[in-house]
């Protein structure tokens, strides 16, 4: 079995490396393309997102944890992976050939361009096999393709986009990467299986139960990227941009917190259908304690240094964001609590119609709130919408795993880090009074914020730790 630190320093890797990039080139290309050319890039590669989720129907979340499932048998990895690719292969090719005529019929010429670029992200869903890797708990491979490629596109977008005509440019680079890194896949697949031509009656079978968890992903999407299309229609291609801009930099910490779940979901997947209940409850605990204490401090980090990091990170064009990234921080909290949830309880126990309702819960939530308060209040109200979706999900999943895993005891040990959180807005609200060059000032509220709420928290750990030993005595004697 594959060891869950080393899968998880992968990826934490991986997700250091994707926040490092944004850091690095949003700041370039932000003022080169615009808040018009971000905007226009996040408008068509959001539309370019829902042909690729019709693409895979749910195949990441089905094909991981079938994989999981089944992997020690060679004989049956072989046959599920054979089935689920060709059923892959069959929806890919129909969302690509619907793309584009979408694109050439249907999208405004403005957008045209681009979109056509954007189809070599759609065609990368075809060779996309990563939940076959995931499903192994074989990170390492995955991790290095995409580092080598997201590497050779960082430096292609510092050589070739210069000024605000090259959004073509930064869209193949983009673009383009994806659909090489999927491809990479391929080059090590005979090390584990072989592709087999399945009966056609075998490949429907996977058919059912990939719309089951296609369902929420389409849900999901409702409130992750319509956002930005109703955006575009009710309020204009510049706000777009500013509430893009405002969502890279909560994606950015919230890679640590779903990079957990990329890596426990085949690790749990497998030890449900192995009926080790004893072992899956103790992750779950720790999982929980651990997304917690990153995601509060993610959150309040954010909150207390936005005035400072906005206009530093993007330029004095993007003041507006403030707000909007402001009031998108508390989603991760409602994220990262939600995503432990679903990833290590109810998809690898099957319970697909409860992570559905949830979801589904969450997209109507959203856009009944972006259609009224979008025209009125722009981007603060596709704020409040996604706020209100995202706490919705989290306390519907929550709900319906609160009669399996005792859901209060879990929340009562994780609230003193949301106190810890609150004391370090505090502090680095206070050290923002001081008179310092920008850039010094902003430093000096993370480090200085980031060390206040880890020395909270590892106080509080060791504490827990304490309680616990005591708790072992008290039992012994």
């Amino acid at each position: 079995m594959k060891s869950l630190k080393k899968n998880y320093l992968y990826n934490i890797i991986y997700q250091m490396l994707l926040l490092m990039i944004p850091l690095i080139t949003t700041p370039y290309v932000s003022r080169i393309l615009g808040a018009e050319g971000v905007g226009s890039y996040s408008y068509t590669c959001t539309i370019a997102k829902y042909f690729v989720l019709a693409a895979m129907l749910g195949v990441q979340n089905y094909g991981n944890r079938s994989i999981a499932a089944v992997r020690e048998n060679r004989a049956s990895l072989e046959r599920v992976f054979s089935e689920i690719f060709c059923l892959q292969c069959i929806c890919a090719s129909l969302a690509s050939l619907l793309y584009f005529f979408f694109v050439f019929h249907m999208l405004s010429e403005t957008y045209r361009l681009t979109g056509l670029i954007q189809g070599l992200y759609v065609l990368s869903a075809l060779p996309d096999i990563s939940w076959f890797y995931f499903g192994l708990e074989e990170f390492r491979l995955t991790v290095t393709r995409n580092i080598f490629i997201k590497l050779i596109s960082l430096v292609g977008i510092f050589l070739f986009v210069r000024t605000s005509e090259d959004l073509w440019i930064y869209t193949l680079l983009i673009a383009s990467g994806t659909l090489c890194s999927n491809i990479c896949l391929w080059f090590f697949i005979k090390g584990y299986v072989r592709l087999r031509l399945p009966q056609f009656r075998d490949i429907l079978k996977h058919l059912k139960p990939e719309l089951l968890l296609f369902v929420p992903v389409i849900a999901v999407s409702m409130y992750k990227m319509m956002d930005k299309v109703m955006l575009e229609a009710l309020s204009g291609v510049i706000q777009v941009g500013y509430y893009d801009s405002a969502e890279k930099i909560i994606n950015i910490p919230m890679g640590l917190i779903t990079a957990l779940g990329t890596v426990m979901l085949p690790r749990m997947s497998h030890l449900a259908a192995a009926g080790d209940e004893k072992k899956s409850r103790t992750y779950l605990s720790a999982s929980l304690l651990f997304t917690s204490f990153l995601a509060s401090g993610l959150c309040f980090g954010i909150v207390g240094t936005a005035s400072e990091l906005v206009p530093l990170f993007f330029g004095r064009e993007y003041l507006d964001c403030i707000p909007l990234l402001i009031g998108l921080a508390p989603s991760v909290c409602f994220i990262s609590w939600a995503n432990v949830l679903r990833t290590q309880y109810l998809i690898p126990r099957h319970q697909d119609r409860s992570y559905t309702r949830s979801v589904l819960l969450g997209a109507l939530i959203n856009m009944v709130l972006n259609v009224l308060l979008i025209p009125g209040y722009q981007g603060k109200g596709a704020v409040i919408a996604t706020l209100c979706a995202e706490a919705a999900v989290c306390i519907c999943q929550t709900v319906s795993t609160s009669g399996q895993i005792s859901v209060l005891r879990e929340l009562l040990r994780c609230l003193p880090f949301y106190v810890n959180g609150v004391l370090m807005f505090l502090f680095i609200r206070l050290l923002a009074q001081l008179q310092l060059p920008a850039e010094w000032k902003l430093i000096l509220e993370i480090t200085a914020g980031g060390a206040v709420y880890v020395l909270l928290s590892a106080l509080f750990i060791i504490l827990l730790k304490f309680r616990l030993k005591l708790k072992l005595f008290e039992v012994k004697n």
